[in-house]
């Protein structure tokens, strides 16, 4: 039988009442942000499980998200990360194909889909809106599988640091809240190749490793010219 978890509970009250939010996120957003609720997550706490009810779309306020999926053998496949001003849980059907849940504290705004829908067929400006973020969500995905079949082990690692830079907006060094084993089960690598490949890439002076997690691009021309 299906169990709701205690956030689902949770947003079955949402209805569109204005939404508090932090002082730094107005609501000049492409939708209508004040018909949500945010709602905040420990490190580790799941937002939506992998074939619970899609009823909700949800944004990272603040903090960054991971989704995955688990396989019939056992093993995870995360499918994407979501950082700050992102959208996802974006489902095309009735229910979640992945789970989700806060890599580290985690702000989530958090708004109903049937409010948006409603919405919609008053505004189309809405309607577009939604499109557009399946359909980018979409590109990311099957950018990722083409990056899955067609990419080396070298060329995965550079491309995923600078693709977070990027959504980052960091232009030199780089804060990851994932772990090496995040990295390896989103690249489907393992953790072995992804720590080998980031101490070979040091070692040509294409990046440099402070801490653990902590990653400095030096060379950001040269990775980009190894991902092309």
């Amino acid at each position: 039988m299906y169990a709701e978890p205690l956030y689902a509970q949770q947003i079955a009250n949402i209805a569109p009442a204005p939404a508090v939010f932090p002082p730094h996120i107005g609501t000049g957003d492409d939708l209508p942000l004040d018909v949500g609720q945010v709602m905040h997550f420990a490190r580790g706490e799941e937002i939506f499980g992998q074939g619970e009810r899609a009823d909700c779309l949800y944004k990272v306020v603040s903090g960054w998200v991971r989704s995955y999926r688990i396989l019939r053998d056992g093993r995870r496949q995360i499918e994407g990360f979501h950082l700050a001003g992102e959208y996802f849980g974006i489902e095309t059907d009735d229910s979640h194909h992945c789970s989700a849940e806060a890599l580290g504290p985690a702000t989530v705004l958090v708004v109903r889909r049937s409010v948006l829908n409603e919405l919609a067929t008053r505004r189309g400006n809405i309607a577009t809106t939604l499109f557009r973020l399946a359909m980018q969500g979409l590109q990311r995905s099957r950018e990722h599988i083409a990056m899955l079949s067609h990419k080396s082990a070298c060329e995965r690692v550079a491309g995923f640091l600078l693709d977070m830079a990027e959504r980052a907006d960091a232009v030199k060094a780089l804060d990851l809240p994932m772990s090496r084993q995040d990295i390896a089960d989103y690249l489907s690598l393992t953790i072995e190749t992804v720590s080998r490949t980031l101490s070979q890439l040091q070692a040509d002076g294409l990046i440099d490793i402070p801490r653990s997690r902590n990653i400095v691009l030096r060379d950001r021309l040269a990775l980009e010219d190894m991902c092309e």
